[in-house]
């Protein structure tokens, strides 16, 4: 049987690949704070649902469309975090984002209370957004 974190975590990544929004609010804290690792137009603290949604729906925009997250691990690590790693890929104005990213997550009450992304080449995701 599945860690309970671990799941909600892959119904996250699930919610997101499909647009389900509304999904993916239902599983964060209302408080949830999402970090945006690097130097790029989009790094910074994301607070509350409508801040993180925002972002994701950028990430989106500035990409037309072709961001992905593709989920290629999640496991627990100890009672109140999961690591996942995934791999972005996405165009944008030319350039190609092709690269695994490990987003880490804290789990509070059975919501995602806080994530923060490490980038494997911080500097071409930044300039990919740049």
């Amino acid at each position: 049987m599945a860690n309970p974190n671990e799941e909600i975590v892959r119904q996250g990544y699930k919610a997101f690949g499909e647009g389900d929004m509304e999904t993916l609010r239902s599983l964060f804290a209302p408080n949830a704070v999402h970090v945006a690792t690097g130097n790029n137009p989009l790094s910074g603290e994301y607070r509350g649902v409508d801040d993180i949604l925002g972002y994701y729906g950028k990430l989106f925009e500035l990409s037309e469309g072709t961001f992905t997250a593709e989920l290629k691990s999640a496991k627990a690590e100890g009672a109140d975090t999961v690591v996942a790693v995934h791999r972005d890929k996405g165009q944008r104005g030319g350039k190609t984002l092709d690269q695994d990213e490990t987003l880490t997550f804290k789990i509070a009450g059975g919501k995602i209370a806080r994530l923060e992304e490490n980038h494997s080449d911080q500097a071409a995701y930044d300039a990919f957004w740049s």
